[in-house]
């Protein structure tokens, strides 16, 4: 017997990967739900590439009792007031969200790094997944952690315009588009022109000059790899569409060389190290897009400070900054705690 999953904004970028992924990794599902606003209400979606069609709902009249998960990925103002629905009903909540991230009482799950944590779920009945950038981060500097203990990080983060969602990469098609035909690139989304530009500005500005992205990135990785690390993030939109990408300088408490942490890499779950030094011996993130897994390259020592490393850092963000994460943590969940399909 398998479960009954409600995907929340199954229209949307990241609802509609979430679709894809449940699909292709065929997660024992009995039954789909896709959950959106009235505006979609009676649409039809693909469930993935397996030829089903299913009806879209409209979240104001769905009834979240008998259902035992629900993936949501309509944004913090959705979450705020359907989620505690959800979770009262007895329907265990995995959020995308950045609303309950840095509850005490939510675990901020990534199944590769902290899976032992879901087991809090049970306060709320919710589960967040962390920001984008953060995931693909935490991926890669938790086995290199649990090698040689992180006390520094110093992250520059490239983020492709599907992370803004529809709006975002429809802005980049269109000033590109114009640009070549000589109209004007009007930034309506964006606070720039993000065509053949890049932003450093991503969400709102905080008082101390940082951005909220860039505290998302600080306090999450402490929330889940260890709140001891000290993180300092500077967070850019770039003019790609999918694929985040992270320059990554990390502090070691004790010495750890490039070769040793490329074989760590090498074997950590949910890291693929493409690290070749030579042209084209990288991933760049044209090469993750459709991937599952956090791809590492340019691994190597950093002679400026004590016991350092630098790394390259990308991922497909709509999947693992996103998507994938949140099925992941579904799976999880399953495995762990329900335990329904066995």
């Amino acid at each position: 017997m398998g479960y009954r999953v409600v995907v929340v904004g199954a229209t949307g970028n990241v609802g509609r990967e979430i679709l894809n992924i449940l699909a292709e990794r065929e997660f024992p599902a009995d039954e789909v739900a896709a959950v959106a606003s009235s505006r979609s209400h009676g649409t039809m979606i693909d469930f993935g590439d397996s030829g089903k069609e299913l009806k879209v709902q409209n979240i104001e009249h769905f009834d979240f009792v008998g259902w035992d998960m629900a993936l949501f990925a309509a944004g913090s103002e959705v979450s705020r007031v359907y989620a505690p629905i959800s979770a009262k009903a007895g329907c265990v909540v995995i959020d995308n969200s950045s609303l309950y991230r840095m509850d005490p009482d939510v675990p901020l799950i990534v199944p590769e790094v902290n899976p032992q944590a879901i087991s809090g779920y049970t306060r709320k009945n919710i589960i967040a997944n962390p920001n984008c950038s953060t995931a693909q981060m935490v991926v890669a500097l938790k086995p290199l952690h649990d090698a040689a203990t992180i006390k520094r990080v110093v992250v520059s983060t490239y983020q492709s315009v599907s992370g803004a969602g529809k709006e975002g990469m429809d802005e980049l098609f269109e000033q590109s588009r114009n640009i070549f035909v000589g109209d004007s690139a009007e930034a309506r989304k964006f606070t720039k022109q993000i065509a053949f530009n890049v932003i450093p500005h991503i969400d709102v500005f905080l008082d101390d000059g940082s951005t909220k992205e860039e505290w998302k990135m600080v306090v999450e990785t402490k929330k889940i790899l260890d709140p001891k690390i000290k993180v300092t993030a500077t967070c850019v939109r770039v003019p790609v569409f999918v694929g985040h990408s992270e320059s990554v300088n990390i502090e070691f408490e004790r010495e750890i060389s490039a070769e040793e942490a490329q074989k760590i890499l090498r074997e950590s779950p949910g890291v693929m190290l493409v690290d070749k030094r030579e042209d084209g011996g990288y991933v760049t993130p044209i090469e993750c897009v459709g991937e599952y897994a956090t791809f590492v390259s340019r691994v190597r020592e950093d002679p400026t400070i004590e016991n350092g490393l630098n790394i390259w850092v990308v991922s497909d963000n709509l999947r693992k900054g996103a998507a994938l994460n949140a099925v992941q943590i579904a799976e999880l969940l399953g495995r762990r705690h329900l335990k329904k399909a066995a």
